[in-house]
């Protein structure tokens, strides 16, 4: 008789479970779909020379992290279910039926809903899979072929994580259940939270809000006192000041504002609050462009506090914003009679102030964790492109060998070895280079080997045939210099001022063999290898061979160019052979360093990928949580709703202009968080993509990251308009019931 009833009150509630089943079919497909990549039966093509197992292993613990978050989902959805039927177990608690056996039948529900959304997630993530399954076989250059097949280890991972999950939420509703009484029940429909100027909420952020902006202002007064130059050009005195100014006027508002409460109250403060933080918000951006464009000397911890004040001026906004809106309604209603009256405005506003007021706390943290979201999805591109670029300027040679002088303090320990260790060694394994260079890198003048302050170590000096041979195992043009001439050669990632102004400062080098003129082809930035520069410097001097045989060579390197990849386990191999023979500091304080292409590709590659899949789920987990609160919080007052629609049909109002009301209250509904977190968002990976500018210019490209970007931008649309569609369509029904 139980399981009858349990599966009679599932088909009639099928309706009310479809949010659900969508949402939870989706995390589960998700779950599984992203997981599947770390299963030992999984074993895609990749290639001798990569090890899947790391990627396997840090896969399977990313996803099961951010996999967290989806216990407040299941709860949340559960909580919604359990206040849609609670006039439902009243009844029935009022009919006779023991409330233990009430809170039992539920909960046999929700885990058969529960199962039926994992069995689903399963096959949909199976299909979803395959997605994964490509952007991993592209990520390491390898085509995709279709292989449709269900992993037991995963699957039983997932059964195991959602099943546990339902059986924990599950058993906290039936104890809610059992320990409510039937009056409570009868009524819950009817219970709101409190008004919106009783609730203590806004004070609480307000107060720690002003608190921040003294510790704002404090800190950008000592940024000016270390230093602020009154020889600096205007913009950059503006940004100065204007961190000082805008955070201080918070305060002064704030101060006037107390003497001037009884005028307006605590919402004027808000408003007053909300509009300074977006002259707050301004300032502290200016930190890192001005920064950049004028070159200044602080250091990057002060643009971090910049950066994190931005942060804190948006959230504040954001929390205003939202917090103002019903005022910013009643003010809209109040002021103009004719907008009031207008069609079915007064029955429009009346819906968003009353539901407003009880949800404003729940819709800023919506607004912001949407806000985590964009963030997630905009920057995963950024870090994934910016670490494959930069993989692709460190790993230029299959080998590369080199040497540090840092800790070397006497010439006589300078390294003079051509490594022939490594030589023995790839002969013994049959390995054929295509490509050997051995060299060494100079310093202009021998005193200059004493010059060991961090970030002023002099640039190094290659000679022009080694430099000509490194060119030609890279398939580029060779160079030509004159007698008493030299070149430069750049990072990618340097810009184009310092470059500017160094070639400015230096159009003569004096050495040890005379004066070098620049010549007229006076820098070039290729990408050789990061090995090839000094530390701390992204500039290597380029001198005829004549000029390099009377300079000190203090850096020893090898590269070389294998004529087939090498494998994995061989890498490792002659890693662990070069330390072996090379320690990581010799004595004497040579530090002998190797890098194998096989082993940076492999690593940075599987770091790249589950670092992009973490960012992806984690950022699709929380649209998905932030989207499924704004649609439940619309559903769970059905009845209501659908009673105020049928007062407007009897008032003659037409099926046409309800519909459009519906609408309109819903695209307010989702507007509201959405466009604040989209705006927010916006401004965050603005600033962040000013921070990491020379970057994406070196290793991405400005129009693959629009691209990106723009993709991107998409699929969060089409999310939100699936969501949007189907909460319509639940409305519309419940309101027609």
């Amino acid at each position: 008789m139980y399981a009858k009833l349990i599966l009679r009150s599932a088909r009639r509630s099928a309706r009310d479970y479809l949010i659900y089943l969508v949402t939870m079919t989706l995390c589960v497909a998700l779950f599984y779909a992203f997981l599947s990549v770390s299963s030992r039966f999984y074993k895609p093509d990749i290639g001798v020379e990569y090890d899947f197992t790391l990627l396997s292993g840090g896969m399977k613990m990313a996803i099961c992290a951010v996999t967290l978050l989806l216990l407040f989902l299941i709860r949340f959805v559960n909580h919604y279910m359990l206040r849609s039927r609670q006039k439902e177990f009243a009844l029935e608690a009022i009919l006779g039926m023991d409330q233990r056996t009430i809170a039992g039948l539920f909960f046999a529900e929700t885990l058969l809903m529960g199962g039926v959304s994992v069995v689903l997630g399963i096959g949909l993530g199976a299909v979803c899979s395959q997605f994964i399954t490509a952007l991993l076989l592209t990520s390491y250059g390898q085509p995709y072929r279709p292989a449709w097949t269900l992993f037991p280890d995963t699957v039983l991972w997932t059964v195991g994580f959602f099943l546990l999950s339902f059986l924990a939420v599950g058993l906290l509703q039936t104890r809610t259940i059992r320990r409510t009484r039937i009056l409570s029940m009868l009524t819950a429909g009817r219970e709101n939270e409190a008004p919106l100027t009783q609730s203590r909420w806004m004070q609480g952020v307000a107060a720690l809000y002003l608190a921040l902006a003294a510790v704002m202002t404090v800190q950008a007064g000592r940024m000016l006192y270390f230093y602020g130059d009154s020889r600096f050009p205007a913009p950059v005195q503006v940004m100065f000041w204007a961190n000082i100014l805008a955070p201080a006027g918070l305060l002064a508002w704030t101060a006037v504002w107390a003497v001037r409460r009884r005028k307006g109250g605590f919402p004027v403060l808000v408003l007053g609050l909300t509009a300074r933080a977006l002259v707050c918000i301004l300032a502290a951006a200016s930190v890192p462009v001005v920064r950049r464009r004028y070159m200044l000397a602080f250091g990057e911890g002060w643009v971090s506090q910049a950066l994190t004040a931005l942060l804190v001026h948006l959230l504040f906004l954001l929390c205003g914003v939202i917090w103002l809106a019903s005022t910013l309604l009643v003010w809209r209603k109040e002021r103009s009679a004719a907008c009031r009256y207008q069609g079915t405005n007064l029955f429009f506003f009346g819906q968003m102030i009353s539901k407003l007021r009880t949800t404003s706390k729940t819709m800023s943290l919506v607004s912001i964790t949407l806000v985590l979201s964009i963030f997630l999805f905009m920057a995963a591109p950024v870090l994934v492109g910016w670490a494959d670029g930069y993989l692709e300027a460190r790993s230029m040679y299959d080998i590369q060998i080199y040497s540090r002088y840092n800790n070397v303090y006497n010439e006589a320990d300078l390294p003079r070895d051509g490594y022939q260790a490594v030589t023995a060694f790839l002969s013994e394994k049959g390995i054929e280079t295509t490509a050997d260079r051995t060299f060494s890198l100079y310093l202009p003048r021998r005193e200059d080997f004493h010059q060991r302050v961090k970030y002023d170590f002099p640039a190094a000096v290659i000679s022009l045939s080694d430099y000509n041979a490194l060119r030609a195992m890279l398939g580029l043009e060779p160079v030509e210099l004159a007698e008493g001439e030299f070149t430069t050669q750049w990072q990618t990632i340097a810009s184009e001022e310092e470059r500017e102004q160094f070639l400015a400062e230096h159009p003569t080098v004096s050495t040890d063999a005379g004066v070098l003129t620049l010549s007229e082809q006076a820098w070039h930035d290729e990408p050789m290898g990061e090995t090839l520069y000094n530390s701390y410097t992204d500039v290597v001097y380029v001198f005829p061979d004549s000029v390099c045989q009377q300079l000190l060579p203090v850096m020893r390197c090898r590269y070389s160019m294998t004529a087939q990849p090498l494998p994995y386990e061989t890498a490792r191999a002659l890693e662990q052979f070069f330390v072996d023979h090379y320690p990581e500091q010799a004595p004497g304080g040579v530090n002998y360093s190797i890098r194998l292409r096989t082993l940076q590709v492999n690593s940075t590659r599987a770091g790249n990928f589950v670092l992009q899949a973490a960012m992806i789920y984690g950022a699709v987990v929380l649209m998905v949580i932030c989207l499924t609160v704004l649609s439940l919080q619309q559903l769970l007052d059905a009845g209501q709703y659908r009673y105020r629609f049928s007062v407007l049909r009897k008032l003659g109002v037409g099926e046409k202009e309800i519909g459009r009301l519906v609408v309109r209250q819903l695209g307010f509904w989702f507007g509201l968080p959405v466009g604040a977190a989209a705006l927010a968002g916006g401004a965050v990976v603005g600033c962040f993509v000013l921070v990491v500018q020379a970057e994406i210019v070196a290793y991405i490209g400005f129009g693959a990251l629009a691209v990106q970007l723009g993709i991107t931008a998409a699929v969060l649309t089409l999310l939100l308009g699936c969501y949007f569609v189907s909460t319509w369509a639940m409305f519309r029904r419940a309101i027609e019931a």
